[in-house]
C-alpha cells in the first residue's frame, strides 16, 4: 500500500521549525500581535461550525443511545482513567509536566473532520459519526477544564473555573450558536466554501502552535525533554491508541453492535482534536511557559491517529459487505 504523508502533519513539522529558527514573532513582547489574532480566528472557526452543524441530522443520531454513550464514555472517561494510572509514577518535575501534558491529550473531545472522514472511508455509520463528533466537542467544553482543574490548580495559581468557562462560552458557544441562528440566511455559505474555510481553520491552528512552540523554543525549555523521553512518550502514544482502539471494539462486540456501528465507535472513540487541544490550551494555560511541551503528546496523537486510522479505513473500504 502506497503511504500518502497527511499534508497537514507535514504542515505541523514545518511551522515547529519556523518557531524553532525564528521564535522572535512569537514571544511575549514581540509586537506581533499573534494573540489577537489567534483569539479573533478561534471565534471564527467555531462559528464557521455553527454554519455547518446539522440540526436535523443531530437529532437522527439521538435514537443510537448505546453507540453514543460508547463513544462519549471511551473519550471522557477511559482515556484519562488510563492516563491517571501512570500518575503515582511520576518522580520529577519534568515527568510531572510530560504526564500533565499527556492527561491534556486524554481530556480532550473527538475531532470532527477526520472522524467522519474515516468512518466514510472505511464504510462505516456516517450520520452516527457526525452527530458523535459534533456532541463531543459540544460536551469537552465543559469536561476537559473539569477534568484538568483537578490537577492544574496546584500547577498554577491563576487556574480559575469562572474566567476559564467565560473564555470558553465567548470564544466557542456562543459563535456556535450564532452560527446556528444564522444557518438559514446563508444559503449553505459554508458549505460552499468549505474547502476554504477547512484552510482557515487550519491556519489559526498553525498560527497558535507557532506562538506555542516559539515562546518554549525561545524559553529553551524543551532541553529538559531527553531524547529517550520523546521516544517512550511515543510509545506511551501508540499504547494508548491501541488500548482505547481495541478496548472499544470488543465492548462494541459485546454490546451486539453491527459492523457499521462498532467501526463508528472505534474510529471517533480514539480521537483527539487538534483544534479543540490548541485553542483549550490557549485559553487553560494562559501564559505558562511550558505551554510547547503540553503540546507535544497532541501533536503525535494527531499524526500517529492519521496515520494508523487511515491504514486500517483502507483495509476495511475493502470488506465485502455481509447481510
Amino acid at each position: 500500500m502506497k503511504l500518502k504523508i497527511d499534508r497537514f502533519v507535514l504542515s505541523i513539522l514545518i511551522t515547529i521549525l519556523i518557531a524553532y529558527f525564528f521564535p522572535q514573532w512569537g514571544i511575549e513582547g514581540s509586537g506581533v500581535p499573534i494573540d489577537t489574532i489567534s483569539t479573533i480566528g478561534i471565534s471564527l472557526i467555531f462559528f464557521f461550525y455553527g454554519l455547518k452543524l446539522s440540526p436535523t441530522k443531530l437529532k437522527e443520531g439521538l435514537k443510537n443511545w448505546k453507540l453514543h454513550v460508547l463513544v462519549q464514555a471511551c473519550t471522557f472517561l477511559v482515556f484519562p482513567l488510563l492516563v491517571l494510572l501512570f500518575r503515582p509514577l511520576i518522580e520529577t518535575q519534568e515527568q510531572e509536566t510530560l504526564w500533565l501534558a499527556f492527561f491534556f491529550l486524554a481530556a480532550l473531545p473527538s475531532t470532527v473532520s477526520s472522524s467522519v472522514v474515516m468512518v466514510s472511508m472505511a464504510k462505516g455509520n456516517i450520520p452516527a459519526a457526525i452527530f458523535n463528533a459534533s456532541i463531543s466537542g459540544i460536551i469537552g467544553v465543559a469536561i476537559t477544564p473539569l477534568w484538568m482543574g483537578l490537577f492544574l490548580e496546584t500547577a498554577q495559581t491563576d487556574y480559575d473555573f469562572t474566567s476559564i468557562y467565560t473564555k470558553l462560552i465567548v470564544q466557542i458557544i456562543l459563535p456556535v450558536i450564532l452560527g446556528l441562528l444564522l444557518q438559514r440566511y446563508t444559503n449553505n455559505f459554508a458549505h460552499k466554501h468549505s474547502a476554504k474555510l477547512t484552510l482557515f481553520d487550519k491556519s489559526i491552528i498553525l498560527l497558535i502552535i507557532y506562538k506555542s512552540f516559539a515562546q518554549s523554543f525561545y524559553d529553551n525549555l524543551f532541553s529538559t525533554v531527553s531524547f529517550l523521553d520523546f521516544v517512550l512518550l511515543l510509545i506511551a502514544v501508540l499504547l494508548l491508541f491501541f488500548i482505547v482502539f481495541y478496548s472499544t471494539g470488543a465492548i462494541a462486540k459485546q454490546l451486539q453492535f453491527n459492523k457499521e456501528d462498532q467501526i463508528t465507535a472505534q474510529f471517533c472513540g480514539t480521537k483527539k482534536s487538534l483544534v479543540h487541544g490548541t485553542v483549550f490550551s490557549k485559553i487553560l494555560f494562559g501564559h505558562m511557559a511550558a505551554i510547547g511541551i503540553i503540546l507535544l503528546p497532541l501533536m503525535l496523537f494527531h499524526a500517529t491517529q492519521i496515520l494508523l486510522v487511515s491504514i486500517i479505513a483502507s483495509k476495511l473500504a475493502k470488506r465485502k459487505n455481509i447481510l
